[in-house]
């Protein structure tokens, strides 16, 4: 088995194009396959060298290799030598029309309620009419003319699928500048590559039917195809919508940990739970066929909540690095299991270590002066939280929420949050201090 994952470096990487990058990975590794990284880079006017160095970032980021690179910007005189062939079987013929011309004829066979399929006015061109044109500086667009069948194939997803070629438009494969396009380059390096399995998303399927009519045309044997649900929001709706803040760049400078996006990714649209385990585990029991039919939604909330079993899960060595200077094993151990996101833990190392303004409590300034007086002398350790508030229980007669509520709002600024038991060694005697007297003002 040879897989491969194409981006066009184009943009950043997000979650549609992982998903997609994973799901590859995770075959090939389930039968001992290979898997190639292609960067699809012939559209020279949008890619970029700084977008394919952070595709590669991103991928080793969620814990991907691969067993081979290539980039299509090196194999263009491939793509030359195809199109000659297909030229030279008559399945390519140059098209002159301009956009504005092409939109008119599609608007007229829209008003007139017929589908807006190309209408191979090109094909019926003379040698003169060609010599005429391109003496008037017009040069020549190649489209591929389809083979007008009814194309099946048994999609590893959705079963039997059929695409019927006659109402498809001549896929247009070499632009008027010579740049060849992705609908006849992916189709040669698939076969030049020995490509054996082809998944990505379901928005391919029509293109799917195309391109078999393409390696066909080439004599070559399609590979075997899979197309994975579209992703939705949490709410049904496009996530195309969202997509610049749900790019791997983004998540992962939010705080998202890649063992938990990879593997909701690596779940989602399956029956499965999502479980936080390396992907080489996951890729033992991968199977394309549990995929749902129904498009997939991409639900940032099962993603937090299994960010959150994965950093409760961390120890302090696997974080240390990202997290705040001066921040330790025992600051590590005392917020862990409050967070969704390793960011948030900057907001409780502030919370220790630096300066907060708790608000003023209302009806609390004597109660909070008291607590300020009954804090213990240092040094302090987990003891001291159930002896100061056993101090406070006895000298004001509180207990419960009445009791500590007002000291979190005071010590914390916060409603809820790491046990105070854990956090107030760490905030320290002065911090604690000058808190309860500022909240008492």
């Amino acid at each position: 088995m040879k897989v491969r994952f194409a981006p066009s470096p184009t943009g950043y990487l997000h979650v549609g194009n992982a998903r997609v990058a994973i799901a590859n990975w995770l075959l090939a590794r389930r039968h001992a396959g290979v898997f190639l990284l292609r960067s699809d880079d012939t559209d020279t006017t949008r890619s970029r060298a700084d977008y394919a160095d952070a595709i590669a970032i991103d991928l080793r980021w969620l814990g991907l290799d691969w067993d081979g690179f290539e980039r299509q910007s090196d194999r263009l005189e491939r793509y030359a030598a195809a199109a000659d062939r297909l030229r030279a079987s008559g399945r390519l013929y140059p098209c002159f029309e301009s956009e504005e011309e092409l939109r008119a004829k599609r608007d007229a066979k829209l008003r007139r309620h017929l589908p807006p399929i190309y209408d191979r006015a090109m094909l019926s061109l003379t040698a003169e009419q060609r010599a005429a044109a391109e003496a008037n500086g017009k040069r020549p667009y190649w489209r591929f003319l389809l083979s007008g069948e009814t194309v099946g194939w048994e999609d590893g997803v959705f079963g039997r699928r059929e695409v019927k070629l006659s109402a498809v438009s001549d896929p247009v494969v070499i632009r008027a500048d010579g740049a060849p396009l992705y609908t006849l380059t992916s189709v040669v390096d698939d076969i030049e590559h020995g490509i054996t399995d082809i998944v990505r998303g379901e928005d391919h399927i029509t293109n799917t039917g195309v391109q078999i009519d393409i390696f066909r045309a080439l004599g070559a044997a399609p590979p075997r195809f899979a197309h994975l649900p579209l992703l939705t929001d949490s709410d049904g709706g496009k996530l195309s919508k969202r997509l610049d803040s749900l790019t791997l760049r983004t998540l992962r400078h939010d705080g998202v940990e890649p063992v938990a996006l990879a593997a909701y990714l690596a779940r989602l649209g399956t029956s499965d739970d999502p479980v936080a385990a390396p992907l080489a585990e996951l890729a033992a029991s991968f199977d394309l066929g549990r995929f749902s039919h129904a498009p997939a939604r991409f639900d940032t909330g099962q993603l937090l909540a299994l960010n959150r079993r994965v950093l409760h899960a961390l120890p302090f060595e696997a974080v240390a690095d990202r997290l705040p200077e001066g921040a330790d094993a025992t600051f590590w151990q005392a917020v862990r299991g409050n967070l969704d996101l390793l960011s948030e833990a900057r907001h409780w190392w502030d919370v220790v270590a630096g300066t907060i303004t708790p608000h003023a409590q209302e009806g609390e300034a004597e109660f909070l002066r008291t607590a300020a007086a009954l804090l213990p002398p240092e040094k302090w350790d987990d003891a001291v939280w159930p002896a100061w508030t056993e101090a406070l229980k006895r000298e004001t007669g509180r207990k419960g929420r009445a009791l500590f509520m007002p000291l979190r709002l005071a010590l914390t600024a916060e409603d809820h949050g790491p046990e105070l038991r854990d956090l107030l060694p760490l905030i320290g005697r002065a911090r604690a201090e000058a808190r309860l007297l500022a909240a008492a003002r």
